[in-house]
């Protein structure tokens, strides 16, 4: 078995891994007391304005996948909502039909958040086949690939040995020359982005996004949108409901992000995050004979792993291939193995290989994080992530010296991973397009009840992004899953998976706060 793929297993894990390392967010300490109050998009209009009749008018031509029970077809939508008339922009969808028994309730679509991770799929690997068989009895799956991803014009910025390179620039400059070689890699990617999807770049927010899954509804023929969303996929779904709250039909926002938060907040948060999930993959790994880390205490361990990747900073080790096991890929495999507690055996056994001087393992969790093929090349997982970031919030920093500014806080969030995930938001400084977003609380007035999920030791979507969620929106219900790992729906809790199939079978949510472990 290629254990690149060893993870694929999780219902979202890396398909949402994109948020922090390819510079999740924008907004800097100094903005955030104005940019929390950006203007919220415009409400969409209660129906389909003349320029777009022909988008909600359209009829989707279903064809073979060559996946067997699914069928793909074509949406087509305005490049730019502004100008419908302008151009188009064609969108991957695919489908399979609800299964019976028991009365169909319509279209249920799923996004598996990133941004950038391909919903088609998500979908055909396992939504499709792997959520509750209640659930597809009654509902047609769907999923659309967001504009700029995957199969619906994707985003292209560098080629493989370029993101070869790219992936292992030094993410914790000591001195100015690795300060320069990693801003110079920040503007190589932007540059790259802009040579090869200059057309799209200002045409893949979560906005227009959004607006597309509204066609897509009504093409179905859905008076109301059913979506479960995770991680990203929260945003999506509650921006949805901002634009269009009289079509909410039963929206599961699974793995909340928080949309109040300027995006300094946002990445310090997230890196709080993975130390808490560091720490309960440490407390587990020194109760066993075999933990690389050492079997004393969580602290001890978190010495130990510091010391390692500064090791491997000063002196990368083989991994018998081409390219060698740096800190910045050793980070990588770590934190790829914090979204799903399956995966900490695997990285348990990665951690002990490198340690001792062999680093193939957490090469291999790295480059399923970057979806990295054994081949050389890269899906635009990455790409899109950063296009999709860096024009929903402006750029986290000016510049270098505000990072500089900003690395204490997050080294105090997370003393393993801060100083890497502070400068990793210097992305979006040089990005070609100006971003069109800010943060911006969401009520969604009006909206039939949503449903929000939260787990209390998420790394990568925290756990109080949910409360907050759930507290702006006008209609949310929060629910809670006390555990670890990314996302919670179809993770082995059958206390949520009762909930949530419940709550999208007979339309009732669970009451407000309820918990499951």
């Amino acid at each position: 078995m290629d254990s690149r793929r060893l993870l694929r297993t999780s219902a979202t894990a890396l398909a949402a891994a994109g948020l922090i390392l390819s510079g999740c967010s924008g907004g800097s300490d100094a903005a955030a007391s104005r940019t929390t109050t950006s203007a919220p998009p415009a409400a969409a209009p209660s129906s389909s304005p003349g320029a777009l009749k022909t988008f909600y008018g359209q009829k989707l031509a279903w064809r073979d996948c060559g996946v067997p029970s699914f069928q793909c077809a074509t949406l087509r939508a305005p490049l730019d909502y502004a100008k419908p008339d302008a151009g188009e922009i064609e969108l991957a969808v695919s489908r399979v039909r609800a299964t019976g028994p028991g009365k169909r309730l319509g279209s249920l679509l799923v996004n598996p958040g990133g941004p950038g991770g391909s919903a088609v799929g998500y979908l055909q690997g396992y939504a499709g086949i792997g959520y509750p068989a209640p659930v597809r009895a009654r509902y047609d799956m769907v999923a659309v690939d967001p504009r700029g991803v995957a199969r619906s014009e994707p985003v292209e910025c560098l080629t493989g040995p370029q993101m070869d390179t790219f992936t292992q620039v030094d993410q914790t400059p000591d001195d100015t020359a690795e300060v320069n070689a990693l801003s110079a890699a920040f503007k190589v990617f932007s540059a790259g982005c802009a040579k090869k999807s200059r057309a799209i770049l200002p045409h893949v927010s979560t906005v227009e996004t959004a607006r597309d899954m509204d066609i897509l509804r009504a093409v179905l023929g859905d008076e109301k949108l059913s979506y479960v969303g995770a991680s990203y996929g929260t945003f999506l779904g509650a921006t949805y409901a901002e634009l269009f709250p009289g079509r909410v039909g039963r929206l599961v926002l699974d793995g909340a992000m928080d949309p109040s938060l300027p995006a300094i907040d946002l990445n310090r948060d997230q890196t709080a995050g993975f130390e808490t999930s560091f720490r309960a993959f440490a407390a587990d790994c020194v109760s066993r004979p075999d933990c690389p880390l050492g079997t004393g205490s969580v602290a001890a361990a978190g010495e130990a792993l510091k010391k390692f990747f500064r090791d491997v900073d000063a002196e990368p080790v083989p991994t018998g291939e081409s390219r060698a096991l740096g800190e910045s890929l050793a980070t990588t495999g770590v934190i790829a193995a914090m979204y799903d507690e399956g995966a900490w055996p695997q990285l348990r056994e990665a951690l002990t290989r490198a340690i001792g001087g062999e680093g193939s393992g957490l090469l291999a969790l790295a480059d399923s994080y970057y979806e990295r093929e054994p081949d050389g090349a890269y899906a635009n997982l990455m790409f899109a992530n950063a296009a999709v970031n860096c024009l929903d919030l402006p750029a986290a920093y000016a510049g270098p010296a505000d990072v500089a500014k900003a690395v204490p806080s997050f080294e105090k969030a997370s003393p393993i991973f801060g100083r890497g995930l502070a400068w990793a938001a210097l992305n979006c400084t040089s990005w070609p397009t100006p971003a069109t977003g800010g943060p911006h609380r969401i009520t969604a007035e009006g909206a039939a009840p949503i449903l929000v999920v939260g787990t209390t030791r998420d790394p990568a979507t925290p756990y109080k992004w949910a409360q907050s969620l759930a507290g702006q929106l006008s209609s949310g219900t929060l629910l809670t899953y006390e555990g670890d790992g990314h996302t919670a729906y179809g993770r082995g809790s059958d206390c949520i998976d009762t909930a949530i199939n419940a709550y999208l079978l007979e339309g009732t949510p669970p009451a407000d706060g309820k918990r499951c472990s």
